[in-house]
């Protein structure tokens, strides 16, 4: 397997109970494999279709993230799932593609 990669793109502020970051993918870049492990906000600054992946490449579908989005999930074994009656559930090991022709920029607040 490729190496495990971070959450977001650039860690902006860290204490002993949240991570703050800002993630960004240029169109058609993808994200390295990685794996959440605490519960997430995330709020979308620069809006993109995001393509998502299981550990297998197996295409799990495409998260409409739209600019104004906010999207909140929790830790739920070995899933991520919404907390705000989105409907997502997604392993909390994947990967994503922005498909879009547009950066994707968002930033993303994780408990500790």
């Amino acid at each position: 397997m490729a190496e495990i990669g971070n959450v977001g793109t650039t860690k902006i502020f860290e204490n002993d109970k949240i991570i703050v970051w800002e993630f960004v993918l240029e169109p058609g870049a993808e994200t390295p494999m990685h794996r959440h492990e605490h519960d997430y906000i995330f709020y979308v600054l620069d809006g993109a279709p995001l393509q998502v992946f299981d550990a297998d490449g197996k295409d799990l579908g495409t998260l409409d993230a739209s600019a104004g989005s906010v999207f909140a999930l929790a830790m739920d074994g070995e899933d991520l799932v919404s907390v705000d009656g989105k409907g997502h559930r997604v392993p909390a090991l994947h990967k994503a593609k922005n498909t879009g022709t547009t950066r994707y920029r968002e930033i993303l607040v994780e408990s500790k």
